[in-house]
C-alpha cells in the first residue's frame, strides 16, 4: 500500500486540533461544536470530523461507519483470504466470477486511468511487486527471463468485466486494488454522512481525504501535506480548501518504501509498462478532485508517471495536482495549470502558514 502522507500522524493533528481550536464563533458565542471520531480501517485508521445545525445521532452514526468499513473490507481488502478481490485472484480460471456491481465499476475507472496514463497505472501489477522483493522487503533484482515471464501476469487487458462479473483472460492474473480502495472508502463514507444531513466534515481513510463546507465559524477546513523525506514529519504545504462543495485531497509517496541496492534506490511504485521501479525524481504527488475514487488512483498513476510526464497528462485533462521532487537534499514542487488557477484551494508553505 502507498504511503498516503495527507493527515499523518503530525498533519492529522494539525488538522483536527485547529478545527477543535476554532469551533466556537468568534466573540465567545457559542454554536455548533466540531465533534470527532475514529478508529481502525483497512490496516490504518479513518477519522472523521463534522458539524451540523441539526441533531444527529452519532451513535447511529458511528456504526453506520463501522458496518461499511466492514462491508468494503470484506469486498476489496486484498490481505483477506476470504474478501472478494482474493477469492478471484485465487482461483486459476478463465471462466467469469461474480464479485459484485461495486468491484467491476471499480476496475472499470482503474481501466479508464490505466489509459489516460499511458499505461503507467495499472491493478495488476502485484506480481511484479513480489518479483522485486517488496512484499518480502528483501531486494530481488530479476533476471531478464523471469521478468518476461511475470510480465505475462500482468496488464488491464487481461481483465474483463461484465456487470457483476470479473474474468481473466490468463489464470494467473490478480488484481491490488489498494491504491483505489481507500479513495472509495472515503466517498462512501461521506456518503453516510450527508444521507444524516451533514453538510459540513472531514473524513480521512489511511490518509485519503475529502472535505465538505466550512468550519462552525465559516473558516475553511485546512489540509496539511508531509515534507517527502524518510524519517521526517515536518509540513511542506497547507491547503486551504475555499469551496464548500466536496473535494477530495488524495496523496501518494515514494519516500518510505524503496530500496537501497548497490548505489541505487528503487521505488516500490512500479511502472507497468517496464515492469520496473520507476527511475524519475519524482517522490510525492498531491491530487484535488472531486471524485475520492478517481483521486486515489489518480495520485498513484501521477506518482508512477512523474513530473515530467504527469504534468503532460495533467495539463491536457485539466486535472489539479501538485508534484514534489528530490534531488540530493532539493526539494521542489511543480503545479498542474488547473491547480495554478484554482479559485477552489488556496496553497502555502507550511513556514508561511501562521
Amino acid at each position: 500500500m502507498n504511503p498516503k502522507i495527507i493527515a499523518s500522524a503530525l498533519a492529522l493533528a494539525a488538522v483536527v486540533g485547529l478545527a477543535v481550536l476554532l469551533s466556537a464563533e468568534p466573540g465567545g458565542v457559542e454554536g455548533p461544536q466540531v465533534r470527532h471520531f475514529n478508529g481502525p480501517a483497512q490496516g490504518s485508521t479513518f477519522n472523521i470530523s463534522y458539524w451540523s445545525d441539526s441533531t444527529v445521532d452519532q451513535t447511529l452514526l458511528q456504526q453506520q461507519v463501522q458496518q461499511e468499513l466492514d462491508r468494503i473490507d470484506l469486498a476489496m481488502s486484498n490481505y483477506r483470504p476470504d474478501s472478494v478481490i482474493e477469492r478471484f485472484n485465487q482461483q486459476q480460471s478463465t471462466a467469469p466470477q461474480q464479485v459484485g456491481t461495486e468491484l467491476t465499476a471499480m476496475v472499470e475507472t482503474a481501466r479508464a486511468i490505466t489509459t489516460a496514463s499511458h499505461g503507467c497505472y495499472d491493478l495488476t501489477v502485484k506480481p511484479l511487486f513480489e518479483l522485486w522483493g517488496f512484499k518480502a522487503d528483501k531486494f530481488h533484482q530479476p533476471t531478464a527471463e523471469q521478468l518476461a515471464s511475470t510480465r505475462a501476469q500482468v496488464g488491464m487487458d487481461k481483465i474483463t468485466s461484465q456487470n457483476d462479473m470479473l474474468s481473466k483472460s490468463v489464470p494467473a492474473a490478480r488484481i491490488d486494488v489498494s491504491s483505489i480502495a481507500q479513495g472509495y472508502t472515503v466517498g462512501r463514507l461521506a456518503e453516510l454522512l450527508e444521507q444524516q444531513g451533514i453538510q459540513n466534515y472531514l473524513v480521512e481513510v489511511g490518509g485519503e481525504l475529502q472535505v465538505r463546507g466550512k468550519k462552525p465559524s465559516a473558516q475553511p477546513w485546512k489540509v496539511a501535506v508531509e515534507k517527502p523525506l524518510p524519517d521526517n514529519q515536518q509540513l511542506q504545504k497547507i491547503i486551504t480548501v475555499l469551496q464548500d462543495e466536496p473535494l477530495t485531497v488524495m496523496t501518494s509517496g515514494t519516500y518510505r518504501h524503496y530500496f537501497a541496492e548497490n548505489g541505487m534506490q528503487y521505488s516500490h511504485v512500479l511502472d507497468a509498462r517496464s515492469g520496473a521501479p520507476v527511475r524519475h525524481h519524482t517522490v510525492s504527488t498531491t491530487v484535488l478532485i472531486e471524485d475520492a475514487t478517481q483521486g486515489d488512483a489518480w495520485s498513484t498513476a501521477f506518482l508512477c508517471l512523474g513530473s515530467e510526464e504527469g504534468l503532460q497528462v495533467a495539463n491536457q485533462l485539466g486535472l489539479k495536482v501538485m508534484f514534489i521532487d528530490q534531488q540530493g537534499d532539493t526539494l521542489t514542487e511543480h503545479f498542474s495549470q488547473a491547480l495554478l488557477d484554482s479559485k477552489a484551494v488556496r496553497l502555502e508553505s507550511f513556514n508561511n502558514t501562521p
